[in-house]
């Protein structure tokens, strides 16, 4: 047993691959929705969805996702990691279901944060039984293999999206999810060992109320600033509704004796600026994904498959260079690597600056695999920072951490880059639509696929419109890559300032010898 002990589960390698199929399924449905965001805007093909709509219905999974991860990394260390993950699947599987059949953009809003909950259960407790079944000599690998597939998970979504729109409606984006979480279930029930923290903590009930409701009325007069003008009670009054609620959460965190969020743990810099550049590099790129989405189905005219199919890049830089990060970093220390993982984003994210109607495909393809290639090179150093601050039983709590301000930063991308485009848009079009009937104004001023819809409707008296609307379109996603490349520069800032210059060796904290032996007992019967 001491041997078994000192050098991991002897299934190791078979129960990452399982926990990363669990994985994949979560996280591409952060991106998959991207390419169906289109035809859900459509009112005969889809739901008929505003662009407020859209952005909810992508940002009410992320934010109860975020919010709930703290909650379900501390309920796997007390149930069973291995318990929360089969619960979270389940859940997943039927929010899936419930969000393909629904009928209303309403509808989809909530069954998509249904799938946020799932989802919220299955991330933390993957990285928390990797943390358990490999040694540390092993675990920075294992991560990287992991973190890799958060990234293609984004960058797949887009393909498989696109491939399901071509022959299938729009709920099949999410209907698929359906076998794949069966398939899952039985391999984890037949393969994953389960284990626990012998000393778990609390569910901090105050604290995920507070820091869901903060979190969503923070995005909601976000959203809603971009829609209307901040200057409306409603937009500056939900901002500093939800600001204040973020703040008696931190202050309730400092103060419990088992917070949700240890905020004592963001005095350590390296795990400050390990936290801190995934949550801006997410911030950029999922923004990005937001808005190039309509871009390449309206402007240049795509189908969904070959949107998805531009992204392809993205993913292809995933898979090459994230396997290697380990080594990189080995080599090179994390602060160089993530320095040039972020340098390489923000240059990818100013690449949009140079996009307009007629942009050539390979320099599109390009953009996606700089960015690609940078974040490959970010998160598996970093989220190896984040792990390597924390005792092994305490890996949920270390997940949960990374895993919130990934989503929190990819949710609030979508809404503070969504609403600057929604608000150059808004100013660019608004001017040269004045002619059109009240109606068809107020629709072309909404957003590019109203204006798309307009057009249709108006028939050869709406051809002007598209090129109308194409050019305000461009420059709003030229003020949004702005914003994306801001927030990337700020992610080089923090971790050439505060991330070490040479990875950190701890020794490692032995897990209860009990518990960890019951598992390989478990695994060898």
């Amino acid at each position: 047993m001491d041997n078994a002990t000192a050098t991991g589960h002897p299934r190791r390698w078979l129960i990452l691959g399982v926990l990363v199929v669990s994985l994949l399924v979560v996280i591409l449905d952060t991106t998959v929705l991207n390419v169906a965001l289109r035809v859900i805007a459509d009112p005969q093909r889809g739901l008929g969805a505003t662009q407020s709509e859209l952005e909810w219905a992508t940002n009410s999974y992320t934010l109860v996702f975020a919010g709930l991860l703290f909650t379900w990394g501390v309920l796997g260390d007390r149930l069973g990691r291995k318990k929360v993950l089969l619960l979270g699947l389940l859940l997943f599987g039927i929010a899936s279901a419930a969000s393909a059949y629904a009928q209303t953009p309403g509808q989809l809003v909530a069954a998509r944060a249904l799938m946020g909950i799932g989802g919220a259960a299955v991330l933390p407790a993957t990285l928390a039984i990797i943390s358990n079944v490999f040694e540390p000599r092993e675990r920075a690998r294992a991560i990287g293999t992991w973190a890799g597939a958060v990234g293609l998970g984004v960058a797949v979504g887009p393909v498989v999206g696109g491939l399901l729109l071509e022959h299938f409606w729009w709920g099949s984006v999410f209907l698929i999810n359906v076998p794949v979480v069966l398939i899952g279930l039985l391999a984890v029930l037949s393969l994953v060992p389960d284990s626990r923290d012998p000393q778990p903590g609390r569910v901090d009930v105050a604290g995920v109320l507070l820091s869901i409701a903060g979190l969503g009325l923070l995005v909601d007069g976000i959203i809603g600033g971009g829609e209307h003008g901040f200057g409306r009670p409603r937009s500056w009054g939900t901002l500093a509704g939800g600001l204040a609620l973020l703040v008696v959460f931190v202050l309730v965190e400092r103060r419990v004796r088992y917070p949700s969020l240890d905020v004592a743990l963001f005095r350590n810099p390296r795990f400050s600026a390990a936290v801190a550049s995934i949550g801006l590099v997410f911030f950029a790129a999922m923004g990005t994904f937001f808005f190039m989405a309509f871009y390449l189905q309206l402007v240049r005219g795509y189908s969904p498959l070959k949107a998805g199919l531009l992204t392809t890049p993205f993913a292809v830089a995933q898979l090459v260079f994230a396997p290697r990060s380990a080594a990189m970093v080995r080599r090179y220390g994390p602060k160089a690597v993530c320095a040039v993982g972020l340098g390489l984003v923000t240059l990818g994210l100013g690449g949009f600056f140079l996009v307009d109607a007629t942009t050539p495909v390979w320099l599109l393809g390009l953009l996606f695999f700089l960015q690609g290639a940078g974040m490959a090179n970010v998160m598996p150093p970093a989220t190896e920072s984040i792990m390597s601050s924390l005792p092994r039983e305490k890996a949920g709590v270390g997940s949960a951490v990374g895993n919130t301000i990934r989503q929190v930063g990819g949710a609030l991308g979508i809404a503070v880059l969504g609403s600057v485009l929604a608000a150059v848009y808004r100013s660019g079009i608004h001017d040269n639509v004045s002619e059109l009937p009240p109606a068809a104004r107020s629709a072309a001023t909404e957003s590019v696929s109203g204006a798309y819809a307009t057009a249709q409707h108006l028939g050869g008296a709406g051809r002007g419109l598209i090129g109308t609307a194409n050019a305000a379109f461009v420059d709003a996603m030229h003020a949004a890559a702005l914003g994306s490349v801001v927030m990337a520069l700020a992610g080089m800032v923090v971790v050439l300032a505060w991330l070490p210059r040479r990875a950190v060796v701890q020794p490692a904290v032995e897990a209860p010898v009990a518990t960890l032996t019951d598992e390989l007992e478990l695994a060898e019967a």
